[in-house]
């Protein structure tokens, strides 16, 4: 029983530290060629993870090997994009200046009510609002509205929007961020002097966050206010 505790949390580490080295793609974002090596890599560990009597490395290194295999295909992607399109395929236009492309959905297989399923996912709920609609090498579909649908932005009405930057966790949990401090070129002496506005230490909060324009926004840990 320990011996199968143990071989779980080494095959555990080893798969995590080869999906982490794959890449940061969603589950829904895989291409064919990385799912496939994700479910090979599964049943791999399943195997010595379960069955003492199989040698532990019997599925480690199957799992390197995929590991190895998966970065050759993505270097090969990179370089030529004749071998992109046999590996991944090409996208397909399943609407196409809001009409449906009737061959498009019978060679993907793919139903009327299944493609009203992918817009509402997209908060499409008309058909007749969509321009197009693409089915990608991902399997997501990607919606363009008609321009008479879309939502309006700034640059509609001639508005330059000032600039936001990106917000920057300062404290998490009670944690300094020092390297977000670095980053906005600040230093812990900076921060306590902010948070002590909000009548607090740095490490009393439960979050500390800076926005682009430098407003901050700080939140106490429940657990100080008891």
């Amino acid at each position: 029983m320990l011996i199968t505790f143990f071989r779980s949390i080494v095959l555990y580490i080893i798969v995590l530290i080869v999906m982490r080295l794959m890449g940061k793609r969603e589950i829904g974002q895989l291409q064919p060629f990385e799912l496939a090596i994700s479910i090979m890599i599964a049943d791999l560990a399943s195997i010595p993870m379960t069955d003492t009597g199989v040698p532990i490395f019997n599925g480690i290194i199957p799992i390197l090997g995929l590991l190895i295999m998966h970065l050759i295909i993505s270097l090969i992607n990179l370089k030529s994009s004749r071998a992109r399109e046999i590996i991944c395929g090409r996208p397909s236009i399943l609407i196409y200046r809001g009409k449906i492309n009737e061959k498009t959905l019978k060679k993907e297989r793919f139903t009327i009510n299944e493609l009203e399923e992918r817009l509402r996912g997209n908060n499409i709920i008309n058909l007749g609002d969509v321009e197009y609609a693409i089915l990608e090498t991902s399997g997501q579909v990607t919606v363009i509205q008609k321009p008479n649908k879309r939502t309006t932005i700034p640059e509609d009405f001639n508005i330059m929007p000032e600039y936001e930057g990106i917000p920057y966790d300062l404290v998490v949990d009670g944690k300094i961020m020092d390297d977000n401090l670095k980053s906005i070129g600040k230093n812990y002496n900076w921060l306590k002097k902010q948070v002590e506005k909000f009548n607090m230490e740095p490490e009393d909060a439960l979050v500390v966050t800076i926005d682009g324009k430098g407003q901050i926004f700080c939140q106490r840990k429940e657990e100080k206010n008891r």
